[in-house]
């Protein structure tokens, strides 16, 4: 997959199953406020899914970005899109080891090119290139249709200090 080619198309292949977020969270170790992502369709299981958040007016970071004009930072988009990838497959990378997390390697060509507001649903299709204990995908954001950002993630799997 090159970056160049759009996953727009995407949006509208078959969902095979539905990864709700009660299934997502027995998966990594986000909680709120900071669990960004609701729901992982699964494309085609190993290499394609859509992240799913449903963005509220009170989300907390709303009141400081921006007052009277909020808009969702996009590092936060990006974050949106890495977690999905986790609730995606981390049961599938960790092969069991319950201390496993995965932690960003780097963001590549990350681009933003649309706003993400209050009562927006953000789409997330992913692909995955590489998988193991060193993963890499292509992510893009879209509301409505339209493209908002996009991004190269690189993960290494890490472990929880308990």
């Amino acid at each position: 997959m090159s970056t160049k080619n759009s996953l727009h198309p995407f949006l509208t292949l078959p969902v095979l199953q539905v990864i709700n977020q009660e299934q997502i969270k027995k998966t990594i170790p986000h909680r709120e406020p900071f669990l960004l992502v609701d729901e992982v369709r699964v494309l085609e299981d190993g290499k394609k899914y859509i992240g799913i958040r449903h963005v509220n007016a009170d989300e907390y970071y709303f009141k400081g970005h921006f007052p009277g004009s909020p808009v969702m930072p996009g590092v936060l988009v990006v974050e949106s899109m890495s977690q999905s990838f986790g609730g995606a497959i981390m049961s599938r990378i960790s092969q069991g080891r319950e201390n496993a997390i995965p932690l960003f390697l780097s963001i590549e060509e990350a681009k933003f090119r649309g706003m993400v507001r209050p009562g927006d649903t953000l789409q997330m299709p992913l692909e995955i290139l590489r998988l193991g204990k060193i993963s890499k995908i292509y992510a893009e954001a879209y509301v409505n249709g339209k493209l908002c950002a996009q991004a190269t993630l690189n993960f290494i799997l890490g472990e929880k200090h308990v």
